[in-house]
């Protein structure tokens, strides 16, 4: 069976979905149509139900959970990180509502979160994600709401942190901050939905076991990435819940949308969200 397959080119997207893409491990006869693309590309497309298996932003997924289950593996949940809202100034917390800030895409979660932590911004700018810091430092915003790599980068350019979204969230809920997982078309024979999940969790087991066997496959897609900023990245979002996200990251998920849904962010949505 061949199924369209969409992943980001972030290292810990490469590094989790290297061996299956690669048959390094049984695929247990699935081939891959690949599609590679920043996460709100990928978020579009699973929206119009172009894709069989994406990664996509919780936040993203709220709006298809008709369509879509959430895999067992893949996730990215994170502990004490997330996006962060930085600057070039210090930025004190009154004044946050009135700049003007630069996010990731709408869809993405750490619009989200942005939204959840202060629901009165009123002046938010679309920008590939890369490009955050030089709208910052070109004055085109007043914040940015950096996620990826940039994290650990922002302050050599000489940026300041003004709220880091996974503390916030973290001392709110005591809970890990869901940002993206892997969903599934429902629509598929659901042998094929578990025989993904099961492919994917022995390639994320490979990728534990064999930390250097993506390095190149990573390096392709990262190339103005320095090899410990590579690492540094795989380590921050590639962890026991992206192996399996358990209960605790099912509750994580959960809780962030019971939140978005208090704060009228988002609709009610589908309750069978999770490939039992």
């Amino acid at each position: 069976m061949k199924l369209t397959l969409g992943f980001s080119t972030c290292p810990n997207d490469t590094f989790i979905f290297d061996a299956m893409v690669h048959n390094k491990i049984d695929t247990e006869g699935l081939e891959f149509d690949l599609v590679l693309g920043d996460v709100e590309e990928l978020n579009r497309m699973a929206f119009k139900g172009e894709i069989d298996i994406t990664k996509i932003s919780y936040h993203a997924y709220a709006y298809i959970s008709d369509k879509y289950k959430i895999l067992n593996s893949g996730s990215a949940l994170g502990q004490n990180n997330g996006p962060i809202l930085i600057s070039k100034r210090k930025v004190y917390s009154d004044e946050i509502n009135d700049l003007r800030i630069g996010i990731p895409g709408k869809n993405t979660t750490a619009n989200l979160l942005l939204s959840i932590a202060y629901p009165r911004i009123k002046s938010k700018n679309e920008y590939v994600f890369s490009d955050i810091e030089e709208a910052i430092l070109s004055n085109e915003i007043d914040a940015g709401l950096i996620i990826h790599e940039s994290r650990f980068t922002y302050k050599q350019k000489g940026l300041k942190k003004v709220v880091d979204l996974g503390e916030y969230w973290e001392r709110e809920t005591n809970l890990p901050i869901p940002l993206g997982g892997i969903i599934i078309n429902r629509n598929l024979p659901i042998e094929a939905q578990n025989k993904v999940d099961r492919v994917l969790h022995e390639s994320i087991k490979y990728a534990f076991a064999n930390p250097d066997s993506s390095y190149e496959y990573v390096k392709t897609y990262a190339q103005e990435m320095k090899k410990e900023v590579m690492q540094n990245h795989i380590k921050l979002y590639v962890n026991n819940f992206t192996l399996q996200i358990g209960s605790e990251g099912r509750n994580a998920i959960n809780k962030l949308y019971e939140k978005a849904i208090e704060n009228k962010i988002i609709k009610e949505i589908n309750k069978n969200i999770f490939l039992d």
